[in-house]
């Protein structure tokens, strides 16, 4: 089925505020449709009202022809306990709730009070089953699966999976999933290289339309059609033709005009006033120098006074005027900007670890042997599947995993600083502030939550338990403390994930003037041209090369 979403003068938000507004958006076959904007901007929202799973503010969602299925695909943080993979891709693709309403209206039929409308509600139902892959969906994802390098049974919980393997499932669903508009939120997160590739060819080869939100620059690039952008800070919205890099030359040229706009207008209004000025000061200087030259009241004299000083309330009154009459422009608000830079600690041994044929395990995973060596000051990019040993390389590296055999060791005076995948740094039920706060000792109480401010959290956030917060705000925390603390080896763990487009091009300028030793583990493509690095290792099949 070929079908059309459209959104008229949309608005949403939550509580008393308003997020966005007035959004008008046409999602026809073929079309891809990337939702940018600043964290907090109103992306998830918008997606939600898309999906019709919350009521918008103002505006309307219609789909034509009206029984189009709408496949939304949110993020998920976390695992439900006892879900199987089988049972979460069902639930994913719709199947499971299409199976639920069938056998509602399977039920329905046996009531002999039914008639003809229970009858229709099991056609409808059935049809919905069958649009969505729920008739042979059982026989298709476990060569899916395959496919995807995934050896899992059907019935593996998926709480028992890696981070690696639980994103690849979620692949596999979206690739089984048979939406006639699909609406995905963030779905980049966690996947390898092999995993976007996929992604991008699934999402350029859909006939129906999509709309996603993503921080993936590459995958936008090569995804995209057109670009919606929510800018919080301008209380705006505009949809971009073309795709993304043609969104940022369009954007840096709107906004240079915005800029350019009010800078004309504040300057004419600023000469305006400034002339007004001069000319009530002329008027009042002229009457007091009249006064002051006719002390016997000549009448004409007088009278030449009174003209002059008319005349120059005249000209007061007419500058007045065009003030009054200029088209007022305002000036462009300035966007939040995660502007910091990182701690640096005193440079660490000439060689940081060393590791010499040294293998490691974990569980029924072998890497290695590994003989490699970093010295103070590397810049390396660590890349590879997932599942592949980056992570059991990280803790080897640093130490914190001893080798079956061979030998590692760590250099003297090193001081790691890490944002590791999993954003580990700041979860349970202790308070934000004080979660930081007993990771740097010697800042004070206010110390932290001025830091916490300038990363986006606020008096909100430094009281919730730290393991409520959002992956992207326990992201930003994390960097925070690389900004308190002085680092000389910096470990970053898929950093880009549940950042903002902003804050990831903030991080890049921030390790850009960063000269200590780095390790980046990244699957994001722009990342890695864009960030200084002197080699790159690959990891697969628990090997290391480099390249």
């Amino acid at each position: 089925m070929t079908a059309t979403l459209v959104a008229k003068d949309l608005a949403g938000g939550y509580a008393a505020r308003t997020l966005f507004e007035g959004v008008d958006l046409t999602v026809a076959p073929g079309d891809v449709i990337g939702v940018v904007g600043a964290n907090g901007a109103g992306k998830s929202t918008l997606l939600r009202l898309l999906a019709g799973v919350d009521e918008p503010l103002a505006g309307t969602v219609t789909t034509s022809p009206r029984d189009a299925f709408v496949g939304w695909l949110p993020q998920e943080h976390e695992r439900t306990p006892g879900e199987s993979v089988a049972a979460y891709v069902a639930r994913r693709t719709g199947c499971a709730a299409a199976t639920v309403a069938m056998d509602d209206a399977a039920a329905a039929l046996g009531d002999p009070d039914g008639g003809d409308e229970a009858a229709d509600r099991y056609s409808a139902a059935l049809e919905r089953w069958l649009a969505a892959g729920a008739a042979d969906l059982e026989e298709r994802l476990p060569v899916v699966l395959g496919e995807l390098g995934l050896a899992l049974d059907a019935d593996a919980l998926m709480t028992s999976l890696s981070g690696g393997q639980a994103a690849r499932v979620g692949l596999a669903a979206l690739l089984l999933s048979r939406f006639d508009v699909v609406l995905l939120d963030e779905p980049t997160n966690d996947l390898d290289l092999d995993g976007l590739e996929r992604l991008e060819r699934f999402v350029t080869g859909l006939r129906g339309g999509a709309v996603l939100v993503s921080h993936d620059r590459e995958f936008l690039a090569r995804s995209v059609t057109a670009v919606l952008e929510l800018d919080l800070a301008q209380s705006s919205n505009q949809l971009y033709g073309g795709g993304y890099d043609a969104y940022l030359e369009e954007r840096a040229v709107a906004r240079q005009h915005r800029r350019d706009a009010y800078d004309e207008y504040a300057a004419t209004k600023a000469d305006l006033v400034a002339r007004a000025r001069t000319q009530r000061e002329w008027s009042s200087q002229g009457v007091r120098n009249a006064m002051r030259k006719n002390p016997d009241n000549d009448k004409v004299r007088r009278r030449a006074a009174s003209e002059s000083s008319e005349k120059q309330a005249q000209k007061v009154r007419q500058m007045e005027s065009r003030i009054a009459r200029l088209e007022v422009v305002e000036e462009p608000r300035k966007e939040w900007q995660l502007a910091f830079t990182i701690g640096q600690a005193p440079r660490s041994s000439a060689v940081v670890a060393t590791l010499s044929d040294a293998v490691f395990e974990q569980g029924g995973f072998r890497l290695g042997p590994v003989s490699l060596q970093v010295d103070g000051g590397d810049r390396i990019g660590i890349t590879g599947p997932n599942g592949a040993g980056k992570s059991t390389l990280l803790r080897a590296v640093l130490g914190r995993q001893a080798p079956v055999s061979g030998s590692a060791s760590l250099g003297s005076s090193v001081a790691v600083g890490e944002v590791d995948q999993a954003r580990g740094a700041f979860t349970g039920p202790e308070p934000l502030a004080a979660a930081f706060e007993a990771l740097v000792p010697e800042y004070t109480t206010a110390d932290v939550r001025t830091l916490l401010a300038k990363f986006g959290l606020r008096a909100d956030h430094v009281g919730r338990p730290a393991g409520d917060l959002s992956p992207g705000e326990r992201t930003r925390a994390g960097l925070a403390l690389l900004q308190a603390r002085g680092v000389n080896v910096l470990v970053l763990d898929e950093p880009t994930n549940h950042l903002d487009l902003p804050a990831i091009e903030q991080l890049e300028q921030a390790l850009d003037s960063y000269d200590g030793t780095l390790l980046l583990v990244t699957h994001d493509r722009r990342m890695l041209d864009t960030v200084r690095l002197d080699r790159q290792w690959r990891v697969e099949d628990g090997r290391v090369t480099e390249g």
